[in-house]
């Protein structure tokens, strides 16, 4: 018996030890481990996936989408959760395009998955049908991709913005993702069953863009049309609003076929599209009158320490500045120039914000070059009177001749209007940014005169329209390859104010090269500059003061041009008011569409407007527009399709190519 107790003894020992270690194991397991392994079960049963943010939208100054994000929907529907199986079955059935069989295999099915993937609209009529869950997939879409798209750019593979504004705004537009979990089986699979959200995902921020989607389109339809009839490697257009520093139309295209963003990146030696900025020196120090005179050299002129010598297509024998501009004139501007100390020269050019980045929403931009007088050799004041010695980007040559139209004062250019919450509200706003004033008013006003006189009767004229004055200036020069001149190689440029008076719009040209017909600017680039000036004019949704614009001078009387395309010479006028008489108040232009002409400028009269004539036949539409409100007395162009043969205007011998 004794031994029989020991026996037992020793079991409830061993019995009571194992009690402790299993309690004390339990605790270890509960107590010390537990977080760590409860993390472990919720791995293997758990995952969190990202929800993705939408992505925020770029819009036209006018709420014109441009690139947006796109979301459509994987479906799953649960059939115990539904409150009504039959009517709620048949309405999601008839949504989501599914055959009578298909239906009735999901309500088999726990949970039934549907990939679609489904657009919002056809998804709509569900949202509030208990048991159907949404599985949001975000996409971006461009409605129409090759509107500007350098400057828009585009996502990379990451979602993240790769290049172009979708870069510059990452921050603003990506939004803030959220979270959810998904159940798994013990084998790692998902179950198909609606995810839990624990973090609900932030949409990014829109972004209203300054540009205007209808000039980016004439901006673009016109430079490629350039760029094939002429043959050319290349061109860039940029219009801009000169009051306010906004672009309101960016356009870049090369030969291979690529769109990259040329008129931030790429520079150029601007040619004589630079000589204003030296007639700018000149007038402000006030070492020019408008009755001095230089000599033409008849068209050659030696300097000393230059090589080749400085000519003139059409040389003439004196010379005043406003001449020197109005025919492109390089001796006369080099004779000009030589008035100027470098310093002096120098610090104009800077003050037009040449050789550094004007500061734009762009990533990459060029700063350009110009030279401190330190670095100048002999002749570097004569070649910069004629554009060279000097790269500039198209932006940049755009906030100069800005400065010029916004009496003087350079603004910083800049491609963001607004940015706005997903809900709507404005968080921020553009506003006017001057950099500094560069030359007074009245020398802007002066300068502005010079560029007038380059359309009316210098080197321009095929820029000139029949209803506005246009103040602007050619360029053409030799194009640098691999650090040298390359013979027969060309840039024609333009850069223009519109109007001449109280300028709305500046817009350059650059054409990179042009292999057929002539090089020079006044018969590739100011001929395409008219092109997108008048279909800017003739389109209504344009940022344009169409107000300011409809009591805007006339052009003064000019020699006419090798084709006016049936514009008739002459106004009439219908009551008569005096051209010094003040134009009376606004009123609604009638619908004249359809009118044979002689009825269309009937009613116009009656109405109280003067009336220019383009085309002959039917009228098909006025400018300014039907229902747009003009001053009393002011001009109205009616445009008239199927013009006589009578009409067309008779052949003028060729001119000799101007610069």
């Amino acid at each position: 018996m004794a031994r029989l107790a020991v026996r037992l003894q020793v079991v409830e020992i061993a019995v009571g030890l194992g009690l402790v270690l299993l309690v004390a194991r339990a605790a270890e397991v509960q107590l010390l481990q537990g977080r760590r392994w409860a993390e472990e079960a919720q791995a293997q049963r758990t995952e969190r996936i990202v929800l993705a943010a939408r992505r925020g939208a770029l819009l036209d100054r006018h709420g014109t989408p441009l690139a947006l994000t796109q979301e459509t929907y994987h479906v799953g529907v649960a059939p115990n959760e539904l409150r009504d199986p039959v009517k709620d079955g048949a309405l999601i059935a008839r949504r989501l395009a599914l055959s009578a069989r298909a239906w009735s295999q999901a309500l088999r099915r726990r949970y039934a998955y549907f990939a679609g993937p489904f657009s919002a609209l056809e998804v709509q009529p569900l949202r509030n049908v208990r048991g159907v869950h949404f599985e949001p997939v975000l996409n971006r879409f461009y409605p129409a991709p090759e509107m500007a798209h350098a400057t828009i750019g585009r996502l990379g593979d990451d979602g993240r913005g790769a290049s172009g504004l979708e870069k510059t705004l990452d921050s603003l537009l990506a939004g803030r993702p959220g979270a959810a979990v998904v159940l798994k089986d013990r084998a790692g699979r998902e179950y198909e069953s609606p995810a839990r959200v624990i973090a609900q995902p932030e949409s990014g921020l829109d972004v209203v863009l300054t540009l205007d989607a209808e000039l980016q389109e004439i901006a673009q339809r016109a430079l490629d049309e350039a760029l094939r009839r002429m043959d050319a490697d290349g061109g860039d257009v940029v219009m801009l609003d000169p009051a306010t520093g906004e672009v309101l139309a960016l356009a870049s295209h090369q030969r291979d076929g690529t769109a990259r963003p040329s008129a931030f990146t790429d520079t150029f030696e601007p040619g004589s599209i630079a000589k204003i900025f030296a007639a700018a020196a000149l007038l402000s120090l006030g070492r020019v009158a408008p009755v001095d005179r230089v000599s033409g050299e008849g068209g050659t002129y030696r300097m000393k320490g230059r090589p080749t010598p400085v000519t003139d297509e059409e040389p003439l024998p004196l010379l005043t500045l406003a001449d020197a501009i109005r025919v492109s004139s390089n001796i006369a501007m080099v004779k000009f120039v030589a008035r100027l100390a470098p310093a002096e020269q120098y610090g104009v050019l800077r003050d037009f914000g040449f050789g550094a980045p004007t500061g734009i929403e762009f990533p990459a931009e060029a700063a350009g070059r110009l030279r401190p007088p330190s670095e100048w050799t002999r002749p570097s004041a004569a070649s910069l009177a004629m554009g060279y010695e000097l790269s500039v980007t198209p932006i940049q040559v755009a906030a100069a001749y800005g400065a010029l139209a916004n009496d003087g004062l350079l603004l910083a250019p800049s491609l963001i209007r607004e940015v706005r919450s997903p809900g709507g509200a404005v968080l921020y706003r553009h506003r006017v940014e001057p950099v500094r004033r560069v030359v007074r008013p009245e020398v802007a006003a002066a300068l502005r005169d010079l560029l007038r006189g380059v359309v009316e009767r210098g080197t321009g004229t095929e820029a000139a329209l029949s209803t506005f004055p246009v103040a602007a200036k050619t360029g053409t020069a030799r194009r640098v390859v691999n650090g040298r001149y390359a013979p027969g190689q060309y840039t024609a440029s333009f850069a223009a104010l519109f109007p001449a008076d109280h300028p709305q719009l500046v817009l350059v040209v650059k054409i990179d090269n042009p292999h057929k017909g002539s090089y020079f600017a006044a018969q590739t680039a100011a001929p395409v500059t008219r092109s997108m000036l008048e279909q800017a004019l003739a389109a209504r949704t344009v940022a344009l003061d169409r107000a300011r614009l409809s009591t805007a001078a006339p052009r003064a009387t000019v020699a006419p041009l090798e084709d006016d395309g049936g514009v008739v010479p002459y106004v009439v006028p219908w009551p008569y008011h005096p051209d010094s008489a003040a134009p009376g108040p606004a009123r609604p232009v009638p619908d004249v569409t359809g009118m044979e002409m002689r009825a269309a400028v009937r009613a116009l009269h009656r109405r109280g407007f003067r009336v220019a004539l383009k085309g002959w036949g039917a009228a098909e539409h006025t400018w300014p527009a039907a229902g747009d409100s003009a001053a009393l007395g002011s001009t109205v162009t009616l445009f008239a399709v199927a013009p006589r043969p009578d009409a067309v205007p008779p052949a003028t011998p060729p001119r000799k190519p101007r610069r």
